[in-house]
This record gives C-alpha cells, sequence and structure tokens, in this order.
C-alpha cells in the first residue's frame, strides 16, 4: 500500500498546482444574475468557454443564488463559489440536457476534459426533489417518456449535481452539495481525482448517492461529510474492460438509507489498490462495509483500517455472485479489515429519515456480518483484524430458525444472480459472523458481544471453508453456560490460536 501513500501525495500536489496561477473572472460580468429567479444557464456557460478560450482560470461566483439548468464546464477551467454562493438547479426539468453521451442528466457536466475543479466554501444545490416531482407530473401527462417504475423517474431522467466522465485532473474542494434529484456526484473513468472537505446533504430522494466513483484511476476522497439516502461511499466499475483503482479514502463520515462503503453494485470489472482509513458510519440502514462482485469483476488488494460503525444495519458483507457476468469469472482477494468498532441495533438504525431504506421480509433475526462466495468462486485471504462487534442478541428461534444439520445448511439458497444484500438470504444459523465458500480466512483479535441472553445460534458459523485461522476469537453472550459458540461444516485447515 506504499505506493498508494505516494499516489494521495501526487495527486494532492498536482490539483493544488492547478489552481496556483489561475486568473479570476467574476460570473457576473458575463450577465449572470445572483437573484435566485433569471435563469442564467447561458450566460454561466458563455462565462465558462469565455474563461477556456483565454487559456483558463477561476469563474468566480459571488454572495448570491445562481439559477441554471446544465452547463458543461471545460478544460483548464474552475468553478469557485465563494461563501454564500448558491449554483441553484432549475426545478424544470426541461431546462437539463440528458448528454447522449453518457445517457444521464445532470447541472453540472465535464466531458473528457482536463485541469477542472469546483471549489470554494458555497453551494450546488439541486432542488431536487421538487424537479423530480415536476418530471412525475410532466410523466403522468405523457410529455415525457418514462416507465415510471416504483412511482419515480428513471435514476438517469433526474439531474445529478455533477457528472464529470473521462476527464483528468479533477478538483472538488470545500463545497456544500444538497437535494439532487438523481446519483449525486459522478466521476466516471477519470484519472486523478482529488476531493476534500465537502459537505453533502443528499436524502432528498431516491438514488441520492454520496459520491460515486466509478472505473476511475487515483483518487483521494478525504475529510468529508455525507448524509445520503443511498450509498455513501460507493464505488462502482460499469466497464467490463475498465477497473476502478488506485484509490485512497481518510477521515470521512457517513449516513445512509443503504450502505456506508460500497464496491458495487454494478461491478463488471472491478476495483483494485485501495487503502480506506478512518471513517464513520452511522444510523445507516444496510452495511457499513459492503463488496460485491456479482457481475464478472474483481476485488483485490484492499485495505479499510479505522471503521466506527454506530447503529447500522450489518457490519461487513463480503459477496461474490454471478448477476451480469456473461461468462467472465468474478473473484475477490487479499482483502484486510482491521481497527474495527462496530454496534448493531435491534430496530432498524435509519428510522426517521426522509428516504428509509425499505422494510424487510420476514421473518428474520439479526442477520450476522458475513462472507458468501460461490461454490466456483469462493472469497480468497480476507483478514479481520482487532474487530469488536456489538449485537443486541436474544434471537428467537420461534420467530426465525435455521439449523446447523447437514440438511438446513446445505438448504441456504445460493442466490446467484440476485441482487447482494447482507439479509438477502434471510435467517442464517450464526448471530454474529457467517462465512460459506471461502479459503484462508483469518479471524485475528476478534471480539464478538451479544447484550441480551438467549440467542439459539451460535456466534460463528462456516460452511465449504479452506484454511481457517482463529486467533484470540472472543465471544460474549449473557447466560451463555458454556455454549459452543464456533460450528464448522465442511471446513478443513482449522487453526485456532
Amino acid at each position: 500500500m506504499t505506493k498508494l501513500k505516494f499516489l494521495a501525495l501526487a495527486i494532492a500536489l498536482l490539483c493544488g498546482a492547478t489552481q496556483l496561477s489561475a486568473k479570476d473572472y467574476q460570473v457576473s460580468d458575463f450577465g449572470a444574475k445572483a437573484d435566485g429567479i433569471t435563469l442564467n444557464t447561458g450566460a454561466i456557460q458563455r462565462a465558462i468557454d469565455a474563461v477556456n478560450e483565454r487559456g483558463g482560470g477561476r469563474l468566480v461566483f459571488g454572495p448570491g443564488k445562481y439559477l441554471t439548468g446544465s452547463i458543461y464546464l471545460k478544460s483548464n477551467v474552475t468553478l469557485h463559489l465563494e461563501r454564500g454562493a448558491v449554483l441553484l438547479g432549475s426545478t424544470n426539468p426541461f431546462d437539463y440536457v440528458k448528454d447522449p453521451y453518457v445517457r444521464w442528466m445532470a447541472m453540472v457536466f465535464a466531458m473528457k476534459q482536463e485541469n477542472i475543479g469546483i471549489t470554494g466554501k458555497g453551494t450546488i444545490d439541486g432542488q431536487g426533489f421538487k424537479t423530480a416531482n415536476n418530471m412525475v407530473q410532466y410523466i403522468q401527462r405523457g410529455i415525457y417518456e418514462d416507465p415510471l417504475k416504483l412511482d419515480r423517474p428513471n435514476e438517469t431522467n433526474r439531474p445529478e449535481n455533477i457528472y464529470f466522465r473521462e476527464c483528468t485532473n479533477v478538483t472538488i474542494t470545500g463545497i456544500t452539495l444538497r437535494d439532487p434529484a438523481s446519483w449525486n456526484q459522478t466521476y466516471d473513468q477519470c484519472k486523478n481525482v482529488y476531493v476534500d472537505d465537502i459537505y453533502v446533504e443528499a436524502n432528498s430522494y431516491w438514488n441520492n448517492d454520496g459520491i460515486d466513483i466509478v472505473d476511475c484511476d487515483g483518487v483521494v476522497i478525504k475529510n468529508s461529510f455525507f448524509n445520503a439516502a443511498d450509498d455513501v461511499l460507493c464505488f462502482k466499475s460499469h466497464d467490463a474492460n475498465s477497473i476502478c483503482q488506485n484509490v485512497v479514502v481518510d477521515n470521512c463520515v457517513g449516513r445512509s438509507g443503504a450502505n456506508g462503503l460500497k464496491f458495487g453494485t454494478v461491478s463488471r470489472g472491478g476495483f483494485r489498490n485501495f487503502k480506506v482509513t478512518n471513517i464513520t458510519i452511522y444510523d445507516t440502514y444496510r452495511s457499513a462495509i459492503t463488496f460485491a462482485a456479482v457481475d464478472g469483476g474483481l476485488i483485490d488488494n484492499i485495505l479499510v483500517d479505522g471503521v466506527r460503525s454506530i447503529n447500522t444495519g450489518n457490519v461487513i458483507f463480503l459477496r461474490i455472485g454471478d448477476r451480469w457476468g456473461k461468462g467472465k469469472q468474478p473473484s475477490m482477494k487479499n482483502v484486510t479489515i482491521q481497527n474495527v468498532y462496530a454496534e448493531v441495533p435491534l430496530r432498524k438504525p435509519d428510522a426517521g429519515y426522509n428516504y428509509e431504506g425499505p422494510i424487510e421480509d420476514m421473518p428474520r433475526n439479526i442477520s450476522p456480518a458475513s462472507i458468501v462466495g460461490l461454490p466456483d468462486y469462493p472469497i480468497e485471504n480476507i483478514t479481520l483484524k482487532n474487530i469488536t462487534m456489538v449485537y443486541p442478541g436474544g434471537g428467537n428461534k420461534l420467530f426465525a430458525y435455521r439449523g446447523l444439520t447437514p440438511a438446513e445448511l446445505d438448504g441456504i439458497p445460493e442466490m446467484r444472480d440476485t441482487y447482494p444484500e447482507f439479509s438477502q438470504f434471510k435467517e442464517l444459523p450464526a448471530w454474529g459472523f457467517y462465512i460459506r465458500h471461502a479459503k484462508g480466512i483469518t479471524f485475528d483479535n476478534v471480539k464478538f458481544i451479544a447484550e441480551k441472553p438467549g440467542d439459539y445460534r451460535p456466534g460463528l458459523v462456516t460452511d465449504d471453508v479452506q484454511g481457517l485461522t482463529l486467533r484470540k476469537v472472543e465471544f460474549e453472550e449473557p447466560g451463555a453456560n458454556g455454549k459452543e459458540q464456533v460450528f464448522t461444516y465442511k471446513t478443513t485447515g482449522i487453526v485456532k490460536e
């Protein structure tokens, strides 16, 4: 991981260097009005074009509200939003472009540009809740064509705040991002992306992610806060011939109606060389950490070091599936997750937020953390170190039951082509951790704590695991009275220390 440290430093210096000699231009000099009423799309675009033609610089937005539709950022231009400046999205869906190349809508686009950025202490406010609902009305009236699945427009037919594609040297620092109508900010097949000290409130409508990094090479995300209706730190791989790689994440906080740190769900190429440190995930509906290789992609050489997971529905979910792979073999290997403290609640962890995760199908007792591969695609070389997981305990076999007989364990469905979620298998036979179809699993100084007595399940269950090392693994469960907390099935190469 040393190379990643040098990469992070290089990106930071590079992104900082692109701003040193930048000349400032005031957007108001190009006719933009900061009254929150005048539609400034044309004026802002003319200003961007002019700065680009003059060799580049910062386009400065002073305090006020600049109403706009879709604009395209160009090479060597940085949008600088001063404190009190708001780039305000129009609530008219027809003020946005559905870009023919990426087939998405956005307020701020950039396509195949270099040395670009958005900086300052100002805000991008998509007004997405109003815009999305206006789009619903247009669809219902037959003005805009959309299937309106689940009573919501397709996410591609709602504007994001930012969508950059195939750009090099991207700097996003200091700004606040609010209220997108779809995903919030997407960086797709970009190189050298630097994100620092941003504040995100993306919890007003469906699919509001915190940040989406798609098949990028060289990314730093640090010192940022995310409140998202959907996944927080979301890494995707849409292209089977690309890969999301060389990524550093540090000192970020997030909450979600879905997952905290997530690889996937779309995972055609894969994810390689990640270092994630010092993150906090709270009030999150699904997993604090989800790595999903379900579309033929790989996950390799990942370090997650320092996680505080408070009031999350699940802690760790590592999953290989075979959904859209088209014959390409998925793989997950060489993952270390360490220095984690986690608390799983009995009740729904995101209750009361604007957009919550769905009510789960029942019956199901609280799900354990899990590592679940497939018989033909095992998950390999996973190390869990210095981890404490606190569960509510008290799983009741009269509510839901999964026993430990061969027939019951073999009866857990593979669900190889199902959308990956920690709860997809319903009742699992462990209260702390469940592992299936894996090789080379190491637990080192891992503690499981159940707050209530009487869970009918053991703490750890393994099935079809080759090579299992349990080093200083502890279970605290009130009233356990000598209960055997580790149950292994079809597991070989067991080392207990």
